[in-house]
C-alpha cells in the first residue's frame, strides 16, 4: 500500500478504512445538521413565528457561517496540528447546538445556526488534509471514496431520524440529538484521531502571510474552476436536498415521514459511486474518473427535465430515479476532484482545503438563500433549476480540461504543473 505509516504516538487507528469511518462521522455533521431537523420545519416556523423566507435562511446562514470559517480552519490546522483543531470544533459544534435547541426565538435560532456552521467544517475540512497527509496516489482516492461511502449514510437516515424523535417530543429534541452527536465524535476523536502533521512541518498562524497564500490559491483559475464543477455539479443535487421540504412534502405529497423516499434513493446512488470511484482508483485517472461522473449526471439531468415536462403531478417512484443516477455521477467526481483541486498547491494543502470549501460553501448558501426561491413553484422548475447549474459545472470542467496539461496514467501520482510556474 502506497501511503505513509501514522505517527508512532497515535497508533489507534492504523488501518485505512477505520480512518474513514472516523472522518466520515465528522463529515456527518453538515448532513445531520441540515436534514435532521427537515421534518421539523414547519412546526418551528410556526412556533417562532418564522415566515418561510426566515426558515430558509436557516439553511443558506448555516452555510454562510461554513463558508466564513472554511477560510481559518485549514490554516489552523497547519499551524498547530489537524488533531486540535478538529477537537475545538466539535466542542464548538456541540454549544452552538445545545443553543438552538434553547432558541425562543426565529433570530436567536439564526445566530445559532449560524455558530453552527461555524463548527461544522473543522471535521471535514481538516479531515481532507489529514488523508492527504498520509496517502498518495491511488490509496488517497480509495480513503476518500470510503469516507464518501460512510459518508452517503447520513443524510439518508438523518430526516428519519428527525421524523421519529419529532413524533414523540418536539423541536428542541432534534437538536438535543445533535447535542449528543456531538458528545460521542468528541469522545472518539480524543481517544482515536491521529496527530498526521507533526510540528516539524507546521507554519505559522500569521495573517497577512495566509493572505498572500490566499491570493496565490485564488490567482490560480484552474483551482477555481474546479472549485466551480465541483460545486456546480453538485449544486443540481443541493438544490433538491435545500428545498425538500417542499419537494417531498408538497410536489411528492409524502407527509413528514416520506422523506426517505427521496434521500435512501439518493444516498444509494452516491454510495454506490463512491465505491465505484475506489474500485476505478488504481485503472484510470482521476481527470478520467470525473469525466464519467459528468456523464452519468448529463444523462441524468435529461431523464429528470423530460419526466418533469411530461407528467404534471410527479410521484415515487419514478420521480426520484433520475436523483438516484444523478447522485451516482456525483459521487463519482468527489474523490478525484478533491485529490486534484488539493494536488495544485502541495505546500498548503490546509489553506487549499480551506478555499476550497470557502467557495463550495458559498455557492450552496446562494442555492438555499436565493436560487431555491425561484424554482419552488413547481417539480418541473426545479428540475430545471438543478439542470442549469449541472450545465455550469459541465462548463468549467470542459474549461479545466481543455487548459490544464497534465502526464497522468493510472496507478501512478500524476506530473502536474507547479502552480507558482503557471502562467496566468
Amino acid at each position: 500500500m502506497n501511503s505513509k505509516p501514522f505517527p508512532p504516538a497515535n497508533t489507534h487507528l492504523s488501518h485505512p478504512v477505520a480512518l474513514a469511518a472516523l472522518l466520515a462521522g465528522l463529515s456527518m455533521f453538515g448532513p445531520f445538521t441540515i436534514d435532521a431537523f427537515f421534518p421539523a420545519f414547519h412546526a418551528i416556523a410556526e412556533d417562532l413565528d418564522a415566515s418561510p423566507w426566515l426558515m430558509q435562511q436557516t439553511i443558506s446562514l448555516y452555510l454562510l457561517g461554513y463558508s466564513v470559517m472554511a477560510l481559518v480552519h485549514g490554516p489552523l490546522s497547519d499551524a498547530y496540528g489537524r488533531r486540535r483543531i478538529i477537537l475545538g470544533g466539535v466542542v464548538a459544534y456541540t454549544l452552538s447546538s445545545v443553543g438552538c435547541a434553547l432558541s425562543g426565538n426565529i433570530e436567536t435560532l439564526l445566530v445559532f445556526r449560524f455558530l453552527q456552521g461555524c463548527a461544522t467544517g473543522a471535521g471535514m475540512i481538516v479531515g481532507r488534509a489529514l488523508v492527504r497527509d498520509l496517502y498518495q496516489g491511488p490509496e488517497a482516492q480509495r480513503v476518500m471514496a470510503m469516507i464518501s461511502m460512510f459518508f452517503g449514510i447520513a443524510p439518508a437516515i438523518a430526516p428519519v431520524i428527525g421524523a421519529m424523535i419529532f413524533s414523540v417530543a418536539n423541536w428542541q429534541a432534534v437538536f438535543l440529538f445533535l447535542v449528543g452527536y456531538g458528545l460521542v465524535l468528541w469522545l472518539l476523536c480524543l481517544r482515536l484521531l491521529p496527530e498526521t502533521h507533526p510540528p516539524s512541518a507546521r507554519t505559522q498562524f500569521r495573517p497577512l502571510p495566509l493572505i498572500r497564500v490566499y491570493v496565490g490559491i485564488l490567482r490560480d483559475w484552474r483551482f477555481l474552476l474546479l472549485v466551480t464543477a465541483s460545486s456546480a455539479g453538485f449544486g443540481g443535487q443541493f438544490l433538491y436536498i435545500s428545498s425538500a421540504p417542499s419537494y417531498v412534502e408538497r410536489f411528492l405529497g409524502l407527509g413528514s415521514f416520506g422523506y426517505a423516499w427521496f434521500f435512501v434513493p439518493m444516498i444509494a446512488g452516491m454510495t454506490l459511486g463512491a465505491f465505484a470511484a475506489s474500485r476505478l482508483a488504481a485503472r484510470i485517472t482521476p481527470e478520467a474518473c470525473t469525466q464519467q461522473g459528468f456523464v452519468v449526471m448529463a444523462v441524468a439531468s435529461l431523464g429528470n427535465l423530460a419526466y418533469n415536462f411530461a407528467i404534471a403531478t410527479p410521484a415515487v417512484p419514478w420521480a426520484i430515479i433520475p436523483n438516484f443516477v444523478y447522485a451516482f455521477g456525483v459521487a463519482l467526481t468527489f474523490p478525484p476532484m478533491n485529490l486534484l483541486m488539493l494536488d495544485r498547491h502541495p505546500r498548503n494543502r490546509g489553506s487549499a482545503s480551506s478555499v476550497q470549501a470557502f467557495g463550495s460553501g458559498l455557492i450552496m448558501a446562494l442555492i438555499s438563500g436565493v436560487a431555491a426561491g425561484f424554482v419552488l413553484g413547481s417539480a418541473f422548475s426545479l428540475a430545471v433549476g438543478a439542470s442549469v447549474l449541472f450545465l455550469i459545472g459541465a462548463l468549467a470542467w470542459w474549461l479545466y480540461l481543455r487548459h490544464t496539461p497534465t502526464v497522468s496514467h493510472a496507478g501512478a501520482e500524476p506530473e502536474r504543473l507547479d502552480p507558482d510556474e503557471m502562467p496566468l
